[in-house]
């Protein structure tokens, strides 16, 4: 884990969470369970689990280094861009406003058909997000980036790409600084543009508890994966744990992988 702007102190001067997102003056407790970074390796792969217990105050992650490196974010940029598009009416209903398929075939089934916002975030529709961040256009997308703080703000390398191909880089913890100020609704917007985003995000029920998350797959567009992301946030009765997790994903098993893994880090450290 790497020293970030706007930090507290954690793991020997290193932090996870900005100091905006702590309603508490000293630093969060950490643990670093050894098992953790054991079921990337049993599968074969390298990556990084994060989790933020919020009642308990607790970070459980698998390691201290490659969950503060800046990664490509891939679709799970879908979650500010759906809420960049409602903010700025690009998208006035989730359920309302459709996006004609533009007639293009792609290896992926599930985008060759007209989406909704909430159909297009459930099935990672690429070209969906890729259209609404034109009309979002520059100089809106970077002021709302430059306002979530959301990883190194630099959205270079084409407004339909800076997210799959670009500059814009984000690490885990800064993954769940980010997701958490979505859950407490204290993103700098409307709290109706953060209630529907909520709404929206896919949802996974494990026994009585509820996972909501994004994934994300580097180069899944291109038919060329490489590095897959899980983002979100589980409840258990009154708890809730932010997570994220990030992944290499050259081989189909670890695609298929990416929310089984989560899930079992997730209940290793009791959040479902």
């Amino acid at each position: 884990m790497l020293s970030r702007r706007s930090t507290l102190g954690l793991l020997a001067a290193a932090s996870i969470l900005p100091q905006r997102a702590l309603a508490h003056v000293a630093p969060p407790r950490n643990e670093i369970p050894d098992s953790l970074a054991k079921r990337f390796t049993d599968l074969g792969t390298a990556g990084t689990f994060v989790g933020y217990k919020v009642e308990e105050y607790l970070i459980v992650a698998s390691d201290k280094e490659r969950s503060g490196e800046g990664k490509l974010p891939a679709s799970t940029f879908k979650i500010p861009n759906s809420l960049i598009a409602l903010e700025t009416g690009v998208v006035a209903d989730p359920d309302k406003d459709v996006f004609p398929w533009d007639g293009v075939k792609r290896p992926i089934e599930a985008w060759n058909k007209d989406h909704t916002l909430r159909s297009a975030i459930a099935v990672s529709a690429v070209p969906v997000y890729q259209e609404i961040a034109r009309r979002i256009g520059e100089e809106r997308m970077q002021k709302y980036v430059d306002e979530f703080d959301y990883g190194n703000r630099d959205i270079g390398g084409g407004i339909d790409q800076f997210w799959l191909t670009g500059a814009l880089r984000i690490d885990p913890d800064e993954q769940i600084d980010f997701v958490d100020r979505l859950r407490r609704r204290a993103l700098p917007i409307s709290k109706r543009s953060q209630d529907l985003v909520a709404d929206i995000l896919p949802v996974t029920k494990v026994g009585d508890s509820i996972i909501r998350a994004k994934s994300g797959l580097l180069g899944a567009e291109r038919g060329e994966p490489s590095l897959g992301w899980m983002v979100g946030w589980a409840e258990k009765g009154e708890a809730h744990t932010v997570f994220a997790l990030n992944m290499d994903c050259r081989e189909q098993r670890h695609i298929e992988a990416r929310m089984s893994l989560t899930q079992a880090c997730l209940a290793e450290i009791g959040a479902i």
